[in-house]
C-alpha cells in the first residue's frame, strides 16, 4: 500500500521543519520585504508538495514537485544573500542551506520514484 496522504511524505515533513527554522531565524528582522519573501519561499516548498499530491496524475504531482524544488532554490538564494547582508551568521546560513539541499534531494528521489 502506498502513501495515502501528503502528511506521510518525508519530503513534506522535512520541508515543514525547514519552514519552521526559517520563520524562527528571521522572526526579528526589520527588513520586512526580505523577511516576508524568505518565509514565503520556505512555505512554498511544502505547500507545492501538498498541492501536487492531491492532483489527478503522477505527471501533475511531478510538476508540483519541480515547483517545490524551485522554491527550495529560491530559498537557498535568499539565504546566500542573507549571509552577505549579515542578516544571519555563516554557520546558521550554511546549516539552513544544507537542510534545503537535503529537502531538494528527497524531492528529487520522490520524482524519480513516480511512474511516468
Amino acid at each position: 500500500m502506498g502513501v495515502q496522504k501528503f502528511e506521510d511524505l518525508i519530503a513534506w515533513q522535512k520541508a515543514q521543519e525547514l519552514a519552521v527554522l526559517i520563520y524562527k531565524q528571521f522572526d526579528s528582522k526589520k527588513d520586512f520585504g526580505f523577511r516576508d519573501q524568505i518565509r514565503r519561499a520556505s512555505i512554498s516548498v511544502s505547500n507545492n508538495i501538498a498541492e501536487g499530491f492531491d492532483r489527478s496524475s503522477n505527471a501533475d504531482f511531478k510538476r508540483f514537485l519541480y515547483f517545490s524544488i524551485g522554491s527550495a532554490s529560491e530559498l537557498k538564494s535568499m539565504l546566500y544573500l542573507a549571509k552577505r547582508l549579515s542578516y544571519v551568521n555563516e554557520n546558521d546560513s550554511d546549516l539552513l542551506i544544507e537542510k534545503a539541499n537535503e529537502v531538494s534531494k528527497i524531492i528529487r528521489g520522490l520524482i524519480n520514484s513516480l511512474k511516468p
